[in-house]
């Protein structure tokens, strides 16, 4: 599913799953896909954010109340929600737009506002 993300979008999927495995969730959610891109391109992805206020809808659902959650085992399988699948698959589709031959951060950008745009 993977082999067409450039090895940053990667590393931020394996970051989002890090993420998600750290605040015990079951699957991997547009927040943590959100929280990866931050490891990964903090710059950019802060900047990204500032000009689209619907992706801090997503950051405002990453812990809400503060409460710790039971951490999960890396070693976990974790699924990714309808929601994250849906923000890759708009990712895709903004690299195809674009005629690139990889799926890269910014494109995982685009896919995650197609999704918190709803």
């Amino acid at each position: 599913m993977f082999e067409h993300f450039t090895e940053k979008a990667r590393r931020v999927i394996f970051f989002a799953r890090l993420e998600a495995s750290k605040l015990g969730a079951s699957a991997i959610e547009p927040r943590h896909l959100l929280l990866g891109l931050e490891h990964e391109e903090k710059k950019e992805t802060a900047r990204f954010v500032a000009e689209h206020p619907e992706l801090k809808r997503l950051q405002e659902h990453v812990n809400p109340r503060g409460v710790p959650w039971k951490k999960l085992s890396t070693s976990v399988d974790m699924p990714l929600t309808e929601e994250s699948k849906q923000a890759l698959s708009a990712a895709k589709g903004a690299a195809e737009v674009a005629h690139l031959e990889g799926i890269g951060t910014a494109e995982l950008l685009r896919g995650l506002l197609s999704v918190a745009k709803g």
